[in-house]
């Protein structure tokens, strides 16, 4: 809620601003010194903020008037606001209030038809040769068998991979990173647990991985909520767990 409360926090800086410069002249804009930059500079990220936020209540049908935005920061520098700031106050409040419940609803109204379009698209690509359902519902493709050890969920491995949703967009790729990954096979997605301990060194296997085995209702940016994921692993290595490190050691 922080970043909702943002623009009255401007609005607070603005008064503030204006108790101490009551009838403060219109500058004429002159960037020669440090202290003219830093002062057009702080003007500018306010600006750069409060265009940033109208944009995202534009999208959610919050329509604000930018002419009535300028008159209310000018007329409060000079000390002439019409309004109080206990009326500020409760009018901002409102707005980000009304704009959060929207925000919330546009969320999980899109969540909802991620969800479904995953479900739709697990239901077609189960029907595909070659593709295995296991009892949890992940589905996986053998690209190359290899013949090496399997992993137990208990091991580490080391991996290379691409991730991406179902419309194609990739989100994480170690081959970008130009190096595999290693890691802990149980402290991963449920999806990559599971599918890992399908894989001997040497295969590598392509995995649909429904929501609820990956990141659920959690929006994680390049991941929206509910998103059914399509890996493609390759399992270079399985590392020797540190107990059979100590009793080898012994």
């Amino acid at each position: 809620m922080k970043k909702v409360f943002k623009l009255s926090f401007v609005a607070a800086s603005v008064l503030a601003l204006a108790a101490c410069n009551k009838e403060a002249p219109k500058a004429e804009v002159k960037l020669e010194t440090e202290v003219q930059k830093q002062a057009y500079g702080l003007g500018a990220s306010i600006g750069d903020f409060l265009k940033k936020d109208l944009e995202g209540k534009t999208e959610m049908g919050f329509e604000l008037d930018k002419k009535l935005i300028i008159a209310g920061l000018e007329e409060s520098l000079a000390g002439n606001s019409k309004l109080t700031e206990e009326e500020i106050k409760e009018l901002l409040t409102k707005l980000n209030t009304d704009f959060a419940e929207k925000q919330q609803a546009a969320a999980q109204a899109k969540a909802e038809e991620v969800k479904a379009q995953g479900v739709a698209f697990l239901a077609e690509n189960a029907k595909k040769e070659g593709v295995v359902t296991t009892d949890s519902g992940l589905q996986y493709e053998v690209l190359a068998q290899g013949e090496g050890k399997k992993p137990l969920a208990t091991d580490t491995v080391e991996v290379h991979y691409k991730g991406t949703l179902i419309d194609g967009t990739e989100f994480d790729s170690s081959y970008s990173h130009g190096e595999p990954i290693t890691f802990p096979l149980n402290r991963v997605i449920k999806g990559w647990t599971e599918g890992v301990q399908l894989m001997a060194e040497g295969s590598k296997f392509k995995f649909f991985i429904p929501s609820e085995l990956a990141y659920g209702e959690r929006d994680l940016g390049k991941i929206p909520a509910n998103s059914t994921l399509i890996f493609e692993v390759e399992l270079l290595k399985v590392v020797q767990p540190e107990a059979e490190k100590e009793a080898a050691s012994e």
